[in-house]
């Protein structure tokens, strides 16, 4: 995989070696990669496409009704302290390894207003969105 750094690097060597493959081979690359971010003209980071799709079916979809209510009438609650009610309640159906998909979904859901507000506010930016606040109530 080809660092920003690297392509950074390949730039400016490009412009004093003798042909690419030379400039390639000091940025630790391929010539024929180099040529691809010479002509497009991008970083790799700039050029990664996000992934919008799920890889798997949520567990959580048909047990989420139940955690929001949770949620909604204890704004405390800890994802972990939840999940280990679902697994009393739910026996065998979640493994310990589903405990931070669970976390990842609440976050995600508090983040875009998930939790009841009601009182005096203050704000918290959400992680990995831009211009995204939460809103915390206190009780």
């Amino acid at each position: 995989m080809v660092t920003d750094a690297q392509v950074r690097r390949l730039k400016r060597l490009s412009k004093t070696e003798q042909n690419q493959e030379l400039a390639a081979a000091k940025a630790g690359m391929d010539p024929k990669t180099a040529r691809k971010y010479l002509r497009s003209g991008q970083l790799p980071s700039e050029a990664r496409v996000d992934r919008t799709w799920r890889t798997r079916p949520d567990p959580f979809t048909e047990v989420w009704e139940e955690v929001r209510q949770l949620v909604n009438a204890n704004p405390g609650l800890e994802a972990k302290t939840l999940f280990e009610a679902l697994q009393r309640e739910h026996p065998g159906r979640f493994a310990d390894g589903q405990l931070r998909t669970l976390q990842r979904r609440l976050k995600h859901w508090r983040c875009h207003g998930g939790t009841r507000a009601g009182g005096v506010f203050r704000s918290e930016a959400c992680a990995g969105t831009i211009g995204a606040v939460r809103l915390h109530a206190y009780e």
